[in-house]
C-alpha cells in the first residue's frame, strides 16, 4: 500500500490495527479507521498476494487453550519474518539473533526451533518452516491445531445407509408396542437387503449396533415405555433449543419463587411470600425484584400437634 508517498507492505492485522513495514525497514502501528480516512492511503495490488484478516467468527469455535497456542505461535512466527513479534512495541529494536539485517531466514527458523525446545516444545525447523506457510496462506487461523476443531459425529464411522436404516425403523415404530434392540436388528437387516441386495451392506457387529442404537435413541424412549416415547414424538422440534446472551440486556428472565419463611399478612393470617426477579442473563445482575404474598393460598386442614396421640395413649 502507499501512504503519504512512501510504499509500506501490511504485515499484521490486530483486531483494528494494522501493522506496516516501509521499504526501509522501519515498523509502525496505525488504526484501520486513519488509514481510509488519510488523503495519502492507496491500496497496491500484488498479484496473488492478499491481506488476510483474521479469522475471529472461526476463532470463537475453538477452545481457549487452542486459541491462546495458535496466538502464541503468531507471536514466535513474526519474530521469524520480520525480526520483532506482531505484538511489539515499533521503536523496539528487534533481538540480535532474529535481525533480518544479520541473520537469514533459515537462521532466525533455526534459533527459534531451539529456543521453543527449550521451553518444553516439540518444535523442529521444519515445523517452524511450515507455520510461516499456514501463517502466509491462511493468517491467525493456519496455526490454530485443526485437529481440535473437528466435531466428532455421533454415528462415527457407522455406514450412512445402516444409519438411514435405523432412523427409519425407529420412526415407524413410535405407535407400536415397545421392542427390542434384537427386533430392530433384524428389521435393519431385512430394509437394507431389500433396497441394496442380500449381503451388499455390512452390518456392523451386535455390540457395535447396540451402541449405535442406543445413541441413535436417545431421548426417543425407543426401548423404554410406550407413553412416554409418544409423547417425546410428539414434543414441537426446537422448541427447548438453549439461548445464550453476550450483551447486557440482550435477554431478561423472570422467576418466581416462594420463599421459605413464614410471615403475618394484612389479615393476621401466616403465610409464606414470593419473591419475583428479573436477572439479566449476559451479566448475571439482578435488574428488580418484588417481594409480595401470594394471593390465593389454599385453607390448610387442621390437623393436632404430633405430640396427641402420644399424650392420649399415656392418658389412658
Amino acid at each position: 500500500m502507499r501512504l503519504d508517498d512512501r510504499l509500506h507492505t501490511i504485515v499484521g492485522l490486530s483486531g483494528t490495527t494494522v501493522r506496516l513495514l516501509d521499504e526501509a525497514g522501519s515498523a509502525s502501528l496505525e488504526l484501520l479507521s486513519h488509514l481510509l480516512a488519510s488523503e495519502g492511503f492507496e491500496l497496491i495490488s500484488q498479484g496473488a498476494e492478499r491481506v488476510l484478516m483474521p479469522p475471529f467468527a472461526l476463532l470463537d469455535t475453538v477452545p481457549e487453550r487452542e486459541a491462546e497456542k495458535a496466538a502464541a505461535w503468531e507471536r514466535h512466527v513474526t519474530e521469524v519474518e520480520f525480526g520483532k513479534p506482531l505484538d511489539a512495541d515499533p521503536t523496539t529494536p528487534p533481538r540480535p539473533e532474529y535481525d533480518p539485517a544479520s541473520h537469514t531466514v533459515e537462521e532466525r527458523v533455526a534459533t527459534k526451533a531451539a529456543e521453543l525446545r527449550a521451553i518444553g516444545w516439540q518444535a523442529s525447523a521444519g515445523t517452524v518452516q511450515r507455520m510461516r506457510r499456514r501463517y502466509r496462506e491462511q493468517g491467525l487461523w493456519g496455526l490454530v491445531d485443526h485437529r481440535k476443531t473437528r466435531v466428532p459425529s455421533p454415528t462415527g464411522r457407522a455406514d450412512n445407509r445402516v444409519v438411514s436404516a435405523i432412523a427409519e425403523i425407529l420412526a415407524s415404530t413410535t405407535n407400536e408396542s415397545t421392542g427390542t434392540r434384537g427386533r430392530l436388528r433384524r428389521r435393519v437387516e431385512a430394509l437394507l437387503a431389500e433396497r441394496h441386495g442380500p449381503g451388499t451392506v455390512a452390518m456392523p457387529s451386535k455390540s457395535a449396533f447396540y451402541r449405535l442404537a442406543e445413541t441413535m435413541s436417545e431421548g426417543t424412549h425407543a426401548f423404554g415405555e410406550a407413553t412416554s416415547r409418544r409423547s417425546a414424538a410428539r414434543r414441537p422440534q426446537g422448541a427447548f433449543t438453549p439461548s445464550s446472551a453476550c450483551r447486557p440486556g440482550e435477554m431478561v428472565q423472570i422467576d418466581t419463587t416462594p420463599l421459605d419463611v413464614l410471615v403475618v399478612l394484612e389479615d393476621g393470617v401466616s403465610g409464606r411470600p414470593e419473591l419475583t426477579i428479573a436477572v439479566d442473563v449476559a451479566t448475571r445482575t439482578i435488574c428488580a425484584a418484588v417481594l409480595r404474598c401470594c394471593d390465593q393460598q389454599a385453607p390448610r386442614p387442621w390437623t393436632p400437634p404430633c405430640c396427641w396421640p402420644r399424650c392420649w395413649s399415656r392418658s389412658r
